[in-house]
């Protein structure tokens, strides 16, 4: 496929006249484009296209239909038929009423070519320049920022079935590259125990049995592993998708111990972030969350939250469900930066937010993190123990000592890394601890012979007890309260746009599922906006509105 691009024209005066007669309160498609202009324009896809071949269909034309297909949650086929057979599409798209359109095949090839290019976000970006053209984007005041788990679309397996359909899905690999290869090399039960799908099996209900069976697996899986990569097999079967998945699966659970497979340990296995949940989505992880735990993704969602404009999508990120928040905070900051979308006040979670974070943005973007900093978990931080915390210290910064709350002062000091930050550790004397009338109440354990704290550089500690300090107080309780509306976002990502479940398989694609959900999102709050459709008000229980005040 070759791409010839076609500058975009005026809808055809036919298709308006008979749009203007079928929808005169117009829709949401006709709408997008008489307010919004044309969205997406071919010549931003023509590096995904070739010189030479046959010409494509407008790659232009085809963006829109992604988007609109988001924003009705439609399939391919659906979106397909559409482009054929609906006239307000038809006006959107700027197509004679006669156009066939294309075959349903073609969205599945062009959003390939947007994950190989990495072009998902430019769709995003095409409806908030569109939108700022018009007025309804406004940046650079306030925005706040959440994430929600998304589910992956392969289905959630037990560990047999993990380490069982990992070995099913390599051998069918194998038997279509090589079946004479195969057959010579193949035991005799493989027949019997992978020609079908593992969930159409019955385990064992005993653990004893259900073991049997893992190693039985495992060491099936390591004689194919064997023989593959053995002086007999072709080069080319070592690379195949489907074995390397295996080899990976295989390392995680079993190991070799004079010649027997043996399954490893719990603490002897890769971490989660490395760890395969399903050989069907190699890139899914198993994510927890407080009482959440679920194999796939996590989407973070960064929207605008000024007043006399709708609240737009800025910035979507997709991540494997192993990656914190906090991970994220510099990276939706720069990447709203190099975007000129950076808001000066933005609301956050306290899963994004720390003392490093809350330094850094300030100083290097201007922007103020406002969020609850995670409090002081230490047994001495206790307000019931009565213990002294680190605030009960005097740190003098200029000449590095700390002084206790019984007198005594230390110049024990030292610059070190901890848990990737760069922190300070101090220690007090023996001699100074032991005696100490106030000990019990500074040391909590009793076989420990002296006090020892850890704690930031001073930027970091000062803008860490301020901040604590400050989420304390009614005013600022009040202000943050503008942080819950992005709840009402996620809300709406998943009931009306399926957000918390991925529709394709791998993070490149549930990527690209995002950022079209994210503009689908926007499209949808601009036709609310400009059709005056008021938001939803917060549901509230009969139960709970007999609540006595207070």
């Amino acid at each position: 496929m070759s791409l010839h691009v076609q500058e975009p024209g005026e809808v055809p005066a036919e298709t308006v006249r008979v749009a203007r007669k079928a929808f005169p309160k117009g829709s949401l498609a006709i709408r997008v484009r008489d307010e919004l202009g044309v969205l997406f324009r071919d010549e931003a896809f023509s590096g995904l296209f070739p010189a030479r071949g046959k010409p494509a269909w407008s790659p232009g034309r085809l963006a829109l239909v992604l988007v609109l297909q988001f924003v009705e949650g439609l399939s391919d086929r659906q979106a397909a038929e559409a482009v054929r057979a609906r006239i307000d599409w038809k006006y959107a798209l700027g197509l004679e009423l006669g156009d066939a359109g294309f075959d349903y095949s073609v969205l599945s090839e062009f959003r390939d070519r947007l994950v190989a290019a990495e072009a998902g976000r430019e769709l995003l970006d095409a409806v908030l320049k569109a939108a700022g053209v018009r007025g309804l984007l406004k940046t650079g005041g306030k925005a706040r920022t959440d994430s929600t788990h998304v589910l992956s679309s392969a289905r959630e397996l037990c560990w047999l079935e993990q380490i069982g359909e990992t070995l099913r899905a390599a051998l069918n690999a194998v038997a279509h590259a090589a079946p004479d290869w195969m057959e010579a090399i193949a035991l005799p039960d493989w027949f019997k125990h992978y020609a079908t799908r593992l969930e159409d099996s019955r385990f064992p209900k005993s653990r004893s049995g259900r073991d049997a069976i893992g190693l039985r697996i495992g060491g099936d899986g390591m004689h194919l592993l064997q023989a593959v990569h053995g002086a007999g097999a072709s080069p080319h079967l070592r690379e195949l998708p489907a074995v390397g998945i295996l080899r990976q699966v295989w390392v995680q659970h079993f190991q070799l111990v004079d010649g027997e497979v043996q399954r490893r340990g719990p603490k002897d296995r890769p971490p989660g972030a490395k760890r395969l949940v399903t050989p069907y989505d190699p890139d899914a992880r198993c994510g927890v969350k407080r009482d959440t735990m679920w194999d796939g993704y996590k989407v973070h969602l960064t929207e605008t939250c000024e007043t006399g404009a709708p609240n737009l999508l800025t910035h979507v990120a997709t991540t494997v469900a192993t990656v914190p928040d906090i991970a994220m905070t510099t990276v939706i900051h720069t990447q709203l930066a190099e975007r000129e979308r950076l808001p000066t006040e933005h609301f956050l979670d306290a899963g994004y937010v720390d003392g490093p974070t809350l330094v850094a943005t300030r100083r290097d973007l201007g922007v103020e993190v406002v969020g609850p900093m995670p409090s002081n978990t230490s047994s001495q931080a206790d307000s019931h123990s009565g213990a002294y915390s680190l605030d009960a210290f005097s740190i003098d910064w200029d000449n590095k000592t700390v002084t206790c709350p019984g007198g005594s002062t230390t110049s024990g000091w030292k610059n070190r890394i901890h848990k990737g930050n760069p922190s300070i550790r101090i220690w007090f004397s023996r001699n100074d601890c032991q005696p100490c009338p106030v000990r019990s109440a500074c040391i909590s354990s009793p076989t420990a012979k002296r006090r020892e704290l850890e704690f930031r550089h001073q930027d970091e500690h000062d803008a860490i007890r301020a901040a604590r300090a400050t989420q304390q107080t009614p005013e600022w309780k009040q202000r943050y309260k503008t942080r819950a509306g992005v709840e009402g976002t996620i809300s709406q990502g998943v009931l009306a746009f399926g957000l918390r479940r991925s529709r394709y398989r791998g993070l490149g694609k549930t990527s690209l599922q995002h950022q079209l959900t994210g503009a689908a999102i926007n499209l949808a709050r601009i036709d609310a906006w400009l059709t005056h459709r008021p938001r939803a008000r917060t549901r509230t229980s009969h139960l709970t509105a007999l609540r006595p005040a207070g």
